[in-house]
């Protein structure tokens, strides 16, 4: 088992093992902000245990459940520094999880040296992210068929 990294009530946020992978996967491919038009991108969409050992990915686990039930992740890419994913479970969404993680990977690409965390958003998260202090740096054109529509290309600076 990994190591709690932070506590914030019955949310913990720990290191994630390969053994996460399924639930994380299904997590992606279960998000209501992928429905409609967005399906497609995570139709097939895989967070493999060679990934989650590749990267920095972290999940937020309730500690009242004792299947340490997996409330939302994110991924941070360091050789160049992104948010690659980061997602909150539709019923646990509203409960300041995402605030939780940012600030998880906020302290992460710190502690490793990054000045500023790339990340090309979802467009539906753009408010959100910017809402946790991200700014708009530009736009990354579609890329068919993996990826139909534009996205807003913002970042966090990091202190």
């Amino acid at each position: 088992m990994s190591a709690i990294t932070w506590m914030s009530g019955a949310i913990a946020v720990r290191r994630a093992s390969g053994q996460d992978a399924k639930r994380l996967t299904r997590l992606v491919r279960r998000s209501r902000a992928y429905e409609g038009p967005y399906a497609a991108m995570v139709a097939g969409y895989r967070v493999g245990p060679d990934y989650i050992e590749s990267h920095r990915v972290f999940v937020a686990v309730d500690t009242s459940d004792p299947a340490g039930r997996v409330l939302g992740f994110y991924a941070l890419v360091l050789a160049p520094p992104e948010l690659d994913l980061l997602f909150v479970s539709d019923e646990a969404q509203g409960r300041g999880i995402g605030r939780l993680l940012v600030g998880h990977m906020k302290s992460e690409a710190h502690m490793a040296g990054v000045d500023r965390v790339r990340v090309v958003s979802h467009p539906p998260a753009e408010g959100f992210y910017r809402g946790l202090g991200a700014q708009t740096v530009g736009t990354v054109a579609a890329n068919p068929p993996a990826v139909m529509w534009d996205r807003p290309e913002l970042e966090f600076l990091i202190p």
